[in-house]
């Protein structure tokens, strides 16, 4: 069992590691040459300032009273500078937004999860190719680009990380830090004749890197007076560094300014996904080398933004967020960014013609460079007769466009100049993207083929080894011909060759090789498919397609319900008949009226509204509440018995009460601590993290009773789920767990119904470390509903109060209780830890299922993982590469799910047993077997 379980492990994780491998892989080549513009810039320095988490219409539209929140930027639209949306992809993360503004090119989407702190790759950036770059602001951001930058010409200056706190009562702090320092910076420099001549150098870059407006997004929403008065400090703030400058410079109009942010944010507060609030983004850019206001009658865009922000009158040009690197290179001077898939705004600049024309010149070779690399590095490790080039930029074609690109320049004839090069960039970014998904398909077959065999192996071995649904028809059995074996084993060789002559990575091999002995395994129970055949052509064919079909029907309600919510909440309405098509109505009518009740009241969580709610505090209290009664009726009960260890038991609960009132005060103190602006009591704090730590040890020191353990494990959950929750979601966990304790007695009558002569109550069974594996039974089909029961349970632990699918589902209040201050990676643990919680309340809940249906974990487990495996393969056919950044992205993550849950399954099934079956003793407890 355990080698089974080992391998079934590695399995899974090589299927779950293969999307990296598919979708996931940098799209970053290197070895190209850099391309720059000869004609001479027109700016000699550029200042970039990014506002962080700025929301376009929040920087563009007018107050209550009419009034510009950032009048000097309005003032640069109507009279120096140009100005449009730019346009962000998913993710819009702070570390994707910042790549894609500085090194032009848009980072895989698991960039996210490699953290802020560090270059997970290396790549060119504008900041690489200046003279010098100085920059100021938050470490997580300036620390990216400072490192392995070539020479020593990027100075970063940083404030304390401790000092992005959520809870803080002015995060407009972090702006004014920045501000202040440029003004100390450059007054030190009037006195410094080494830094005064750095700064007077050609292809010079300064760097703002502006956090307030995000802080005080995600504290206090977009829609609060704090974001927006964040807005007009930063306005007042750059207009004093932009008065700053010219001063030091002399006015002598040779710098470049770009105003823009990384990604903006939702009304709620947070940002990740495809919503247009977070992927539209303001963009203004002055001074030198940048085309002055234009007058524009009639504007055609899709939004009706402009009538709103009355700006109909002014020309809008949306961009790219990659765009802005080739256009910031092209207005100091440098080369384009190496890896840059940014496409030149020509729009954008006041310069010649023949400057424009050579600058996008400039920027197709550049990419055609990155697709040419590309090109040779897949052609060098692919053989020739198997090698399929990108037909439509052939070598030829490549010369033809750039010598007809330098025959019109030389002609003067710049637009048609410019109409080639962009024709060049568009054929290499397709290419690039042919070359960079050349083995998509290939790996994907393999995959696919490892996915069947699996499924179909662990199949039959539920069928050989779990039920008897051969044994009637099983004949002597015969061991597999050493052909077979053969025949595998000479496979697998070809395969190694075949991947070893193209040179191939090693995660290929695991990729291709793997199928060859799962299908080896499937196939070497060739007696136990003859048989299964033979047994199910003994089957009424109505009752054996209505049964398929069923089951059909239900993995489509799972699959269906990652994409739309309110099928769970119709899969708890079927469940909720499910007394009705059974004798349990008649039997146990009391028991089947609770489960009718509990499943509705369930079906509600689905309805409900997973983003843009606001806090509410209350329903927080009022799930404390229901705790509290719950504990206080256990303890009356508890009272009423006279059982010798009456006292230790009762001191528990009121213990686990204490928990409960404390995590209450903590989420109302907190709550008003943070209105008021005050930060995170330390108290509250230290409180929050005891709570969350005694919750795991509280109750192993319970009783093994069934329902005395159960009803520890919930009361003890629920105190650190009041503390990470904001809202109605804190009621959830506790529905969910009454509907658990009904299942139990619903199953056990099941269980008669089956024909079990006998029935031991529920409240005198004990979770017992070392189960009598005697009393195990052999499947039935019931035993497919309770493993089917305990999918749609944990989806609905995964999908019942938000789509963690979305990175919009998150709310940062959540954790407010235990930290206020940046940390994505500790931020990020508790949340999961949220969403654990129901489903180790549903995964003890099936612990006590099996026990008191007496099945082994094993037969169960094996029928979830073929489950999940089903739903796997599905959302496998359903990934897409095509289409909106969003689409693509929540495609992958559903896969990503389903197979994290076949893959955390084992995880969570252990830490059940753990929480069941495990039993601390106080020192000087007397021991017995009851507890």
């Amino acid at each position: 069992m355990l080698l089974f379980f080992i391998v079934g492990l590695l399995v899974h994780f090589v299927f779950f590691a293969s999307i990296f491998d598919i979708y996931f892989t940098s799209p970053l080549v290197h070895g190209m040459a850099p391309q720059f513009t000869p004609l001479p810039p027109p700016a000699r320095r550029l200042v970039l300032i990014v506002a962080d988490g700025l929301r376009a219409d929040a920087l563009y539209e007018l107050d209550e009273k009419g009034n510009s929140r950032a009048p000097f930027i309005r003032n640069i639209i109507m009279h120096e500078g140009s100005w449009g949306i730019s346009h962000t992809r998913v993710p819009t993360e702070s570390r994707p937004g910042h790549v894609a503004l500085i090194a032009g090119f848009y980072e895989d989407v698991s960039a996210v999860a490699k953290g802020w702190k560090e270059n997970p790759v290396e790549f060119d950036s504008l900041f690489n190719q200046s003279k010098y770059t100085w920059s100021w602001g938050s470490p997580d951001i300036l620390s990216m680009f400072a490192k392995d930058a070539s020479g020593n010409h990027v100075f970063t200056y940083c404030y304390d990380a401790d000092n992005e706190d959520f809870g803080a009562k002015d995060a407009t702090k972090l702006d004014t830090w920045v501000f202040d320092n440029i003004k100390e910076f450059f007054h030190a420099a009037r006195n410094n004749q080494s830094l005064f001549s750095k700064l007077n150098e050609d292809k010079v870059v300064f760097f703002l890197h502006l956090l307030g407006i995000d802080t005080n997004g995600h504290a206090h929403r977009p829609t609060s007076r704090e974001y927006k008065d964040n807005i007009k400090l930063v306005d007042k703030g750059i207009k004093e560094i932009v008065s700053l400058l010219k001063e030091f410079y002399g006015n002598d109009e040779k710098t470049a300014f770009v105003f823009t942010s990384d990604h903006g944010m939702t009304d709620w507060g947070f940002h990740g996904a495809g919503h247009h609030s977070e992927t539209f983004t303001p963009f203004v850019a002055w001074g030198a080398g940048v085309k002055y206001p234009q007058k524009a009658s009639d504007q055609q865009f899709n939004d009706e933004l402009l009538k709103g922000w009355k700006l109909e009158y002014w020309k809008r040009q949306d961009i790219n967020q990659a765009d802005i690197a080739p256009l910031m290179a092209s207005l100091i001077g440098v080369p384009f960014p190496l890896n840059s898939v940014g496409i030149l705004p020509v729009n954008y600049l006041n310069n010649t013609d023949v400057f424009k024309a050579e600058s996008m010149y400039t920027n197709a070779k550049q990419i055609l460079e990155q697709f040419k690399v590309k090109m040779t590095q897949k052609k060098e490790v692919t053989l020739p007769f198997l090698f399929t080039p990108f037909n439509l930029l052939s070598d030829y074609k490549q010369l033809d466009i750039l010598r007809k690109v330098r025959s019109f320049i030389k002609q003067e004839n710049y637009d048609e100049a410019v109409i080639l090069c962009m024709e060049l960039i568009h054929l290499s970014l397709e290419g690039l993207s042919y070359y960079h998904t050349y083995d998509r398909f290939f790996l994907g077959i393999s995959v696919l083929l490892g996915f069947v065999g699996w499924a179909s192996y662990v199949s039959l071995l539920i069928i050989k080894t779990h039920s008897s649904l051969t044994r009637s028809v099983s004949k002597e059995v015969k061991k597999p011909s050493h052909l077979l074996l053969c025949s595998f084993v000479a496979i697998g060789i070809l395969m190694t060759f075949f991947l070893l002559i193209q040179a191939c990575p090693w995660t290929y091999y695991v990729y291709c090789l793997l199928p060859v002995p799962i299908w080896y395994a499937v196939l070497k129970e060739y007696q136990v498919i003859q048989d299964l055949v033979t047994s199910l052509c003994t089957f009424p064919p109505r009752h054996f397609v209505g049964s398929l079909l069923a089951f059909a029907l239900g993995i489509e309600v799972l699959v269906l319900s990652f994409f739309y919510r309110y099928m769970l909440t119709a899969g708890l309405i079927i469940f909720a008949c499910w007394p009705f098509t059974t004798q349990l109505w008649t039997r146990a009518k009391n028991i089947s009226m609770s489960w009718i009740f509990f499943c509705l009241l369930l079906a509600v969580f689905p309805l409900m509204p997973v983003v843009g709610r606001k806090p509410d505090i209350f329903l927080v209290m009022g799930a404390g509440l229901l705790v509290l009664l719950l504990s206080l009726f256990v303890v009356t009960s508890l009272i009423k018995t006279k059982d010798s260890f009456l006292n230790d038991q009762l001191l528990l609960h009121l213990f686990q009460m204490l928990s409960t009132v404390l995590s209450m005060w903590a989420v109302y103190s907190t709550h008003n601590s943070l209105l008021k602006k005050q930060g995170l009591p330390l108290t509250n704090q230290v409180v929050s993290w005891i709570i969350l730590a005694t919750s795991f040890v509280v109750p192993l020191l319970s009783p093994r009773n069934l329902l005395e353990r159960l009803f520890s494990i919930l009361v003890s959950s629920m105190s650190t789920y009041l503390l990470l929750s904001t809202g109605y979601e804190a009621l959830f966990p506790l529905v969910l767990s009454c509907l658990m304790f009904v299942w139990i007695h619903m199953e056990q009558e099941t269980l008669q119904q089956s024909g079990v002569s006998w029935k031991q109550k529920v409240t005198s069974i004990y979770f017992s470390y070392n189960t009598d594996i005697t009393q195990f039974r052999q499947l039935c089909m019931d035993d497919i509903r309770r493993a089917y029961f305990l999918v749609f349970f944990l989806v609905i632990a995964f999908f019942g109060t938000g789509n963690i699918a979305s990175i919009n589902s998150f709310d940062l209040a959540s954790v407010y209780c235990f930290l206020t201050v940046f940390s994505p990676f500790m931020m990020g643990a508790l949340m999961l830890w949220k969403i654990f919680i129901p489903f180790v309340l549903v995964m003890c809940a099936f612990e006590a299922v099996q026990l008191t249906t007496q099945l082994s974990s094993k037969s169960l487990f094996l029928m979830v993982l073929v489950i999940s495996d089903i739903m796997a393969l599905h959302f496998f056919f359903l990934v897409k590469d095509y289409g909106s950044w969003l689409d693509i992205g929540t495609s992958i993550s559903h896969y990503v799910i389903v197979m994290c849950l076949s893959i955390v399954l084992v995880f969570l099934n252990g830490l059940a047993q753990l929480l069941t079956t495990k039993k601390l003793r106080v020192y000087g407890q007397p021991k017995s077997h009851l507890i």
